[in-house]
């Protein structure tokens, strides 16, 4: 029989979409909460999360409309973070990778354990 070759695919410790899509959320919390974004700048994501709420589509056909309503969100986030300044947003994704590296040394507890039996001699 062959043997399996190992596979060059490298899946990041940090990587998934839902993690990506929490990320990206914090980021723009963080960059609307930031003084140093222009003011119109931040009328971008506002103005994507109503039209995500607003009863008026662009598109009327049932699945579409659902795909219509994601792309304008992402399309939305994106061009904020495009308008944003770059050290503001390097800042904020800096202190957001921070909070999301583990050391493996600090998972590892040196201890001695001892047996106790129930029973007392």
């Amino acid at each position: 029989m062959d043997e399996k070759k190992p596979s060059n695919l490298t899946v990041s410790q940090q990587g998934g979409v839902v993690r990506s899509v929490i990320n990206q959320l914090k980021l723009i919390f963080r960059l609307m909460g930031d003084s140093r974004v222009n003011v119109f700048a931040k009328l971008v994501p506002i103005g994507a999360l109503v039209y995500l709420v607003s009863p008026v589509d662009a598109i009327s056909i049932p699945f579409i409309g659902a795909v219509d309503d994601a792309a304008i969100l992402w399309l939305g986030s994106y061009v904020f973070t495009e308008l944003c300044p770059p050290a503001v947003v390097a800042e904020h994704m800096k202190e957001l990778a921070g909070n999301m590296e583990v050391n493996p040394r600090d998972e590892v507890v040196d201890a001695e354990a001892t047996d106790v039996s129930d029973k007392q001699p």
